[in-house]
């Protein structure tokens, strides 16, 4: 016998414009946090280039979070619960033409604060690999009862983490995180059409 989820919490809805102010707005404390450290702590970031296989390799790590997002979708109740009321909460109010936003947005600010800069601060090795994920993790916090949702986006920042290591490039978790949420988004606003529920 499986115990019940527990009930979502009544929030007042956010407007369209509301969620695009707060995406705005917190890619740019992001960005500024970002600056400010590499700033004061003269930090010598990972390149970003598009040579030689940046793109397909972040491509293919986009495409593998997605998939693996799916599958613990369908097969942890107490995650697809939590995906369902974060996605829902920001995806509800937004039109197709802003999925674009919520893909660059944070693909770009998330990924120079904690792949650029902290993870280069921190000594790119193993534990600056896990401080930074957990952080990252910690920024998709919406609630004690939504803690699935740490878990997992704390999992995707090792993923993404990892990939700046192996290959050098920051190229290649900004790719995959754009790609990331762009497929959730799609896939969320899909299954509204359809009548049923998309994981991330």
């Amino acid at each position: 016998m499986t115990e019940p989820l527990p009930k979502q919490p009544e929030i007042e809805p956010l407007t369209r414009i509301e969620i695009l102010g707060y995406m705005g707005v917190t890619a740019v404390l992001l960005l500024v946090l970002a600056k400010l450290w590499q700033h004061f702590r003269d930090i010598s970031l990972l390149p970003l280039s598009w040579a030689g296989m940046a793109l397909p390799w972040g491509l293919a790590v986009g495409m593998g979070i997605s998939v693996a997002s799916s599958i613990i979708y369908r097969l942890w109740p107490a995650y697809r619960h939590s995906a369902n009321y974060y996605l829902a909460l920001i995806l509800k109010p937004l039109q197709w033409p802003d999925l674009i936003w919520l893909g660059l947005l944070p693909g770009l600010s998330e990924e120079l604060l904690f792949r650029g800069v902290m993870l280069s601060d921190l000594g790119l090795n193993t534990v600056a690999l896990l401080v930074s994920s957990v952080f990252f993790g910690l920024l998709h916090f919406s609630g004690p009862q939504h803690w699935p949702y740490v878990v997992w986006a704390t999992v995707v920042g090792l993923i993404l983490g990892y990939s700046a290591l192996a290959t050098g490039n920051l190229l290649v978790p900004i790719v995959a995180h754009v790609f990331t949420n762009l497929a959730s988004g799609c896939l969320w606003k899909l299954g509204r059409l359809s009548g049923g529920s998309a994981g991330s």
